[in-house]
């Protein structure tokens, strides 16, 4: 009997763009209930970029990277990862390329207890149906300053190593984008700059893409471009820009949020 030959995630296209995002649009509820969380956002992020996406409350910043990291699907539009159109894949190969060409990075850092650290940055490969490399698994770990934790339980590092662990697990398989969202809300001043300092060297040395969601100005510093949402839409963005001019967009885009909300009500 003739083996099934195993589907993997399409390849990617010969683009320039990591991340593209055409008119794409997310509601949810009907009629007078509705809520529109993301307005029409057009956008193309290159490879090798470091992108920070900032915004108030409800702005539309968790949807965005939802939609764009293909977790969910968008009422209208299209996502584009590499070339390839992940708003019409089926579920299943959605998941492949998600586990295949994507990483991720979350606050919560999302590690099994039951693990340990070698096992959880295997994790991809193993859930994508690829041979574990476990010399793969030491090279990132050492590349993330825990090559001597391999053997060790996640609830026997400190938080901040623990999320050495989740940047080691999204890079593992090489990923076209790294999407990660307030990977330092949880992290001290100092333990949120060395994780920080890792993305940065994974797009510089690595090549890698990263797309962050965060509320600090500080942590978007550390950006090539920092996109402004609110009301479901890029309002504004800006490039290379220092902590505290950063601050001082968001705290008038907030300002102004809350003065039409007031005028609103």
């Amino acid at each position: 009997m003739a083996l099934r030959k195993k589907r993997t995630a399409p390849r990617p296209a010969d683009t320039p763009w990591a991340v593209e995002l055409n008119g794409v649009r997310r509601s949810y509820g009907k009629r007078s209930a509705e809520v529109h969380a993301l307005r029409g956002i057009d956008l193309a992020l290159p490879h090798g970029s470091f992108t920070a996406v900032m915004g108030p409350s409800g702005s539309g910043k968790s949807t965005f990277l939802q939609c764009a990291a293909g977790l969910d699907r968008p009422t209208a539009g299209t996502v584009r990862l590499a070339g390839t159109d992940i708003t019409a894949l089926d579920e299943n190969r959605l998941t492949e390329l998600r586990r295949a060409r994507l990483g991720f990075v979350f606050q919560s850092f999302n590690l099994l207890p039951s693990l340990t650290v070698e096992q959880n940055v295997l994790l991809p490969l193993r859930l994508g149906g690829r041979r574990p490399d476990r010399a793969r698994a030491r090279d990132v770990l050492g590349r993330v300053g825990l090559g001597d934790k391999g053997h060790r339980r996640p609830t026997e590092l400190s938080g901040g190593q623990q999320q050495r662990v989740a940047v080691a697990r999204a890079l593992v398989t090489r990923p076209d984008v790294i999407f990660a969202d307030e990977p330092t809300g949880a992290l001290d001043t100092t333990t949120a700059t060395e994780i920080l300092s890792l993305l940065r060297t994974a797009v510089d040395r690595l090549g890698a893409t990263v797309v962050m969601v965060t509320h600090d100005p500080s942590a978007a510093a550390w950006a090539d471009r920092v996109l402004f949402l609110a009301d479901g839409a890029i309002t504004d963005e800006l490039s290379g820009a220092s902590a505290q001019r950063i601050g001082t967009r968001l705290t008038d885009l907030i300002s102004h949020h809350r003065r039409l909300a007031g005028v609103a009500a």
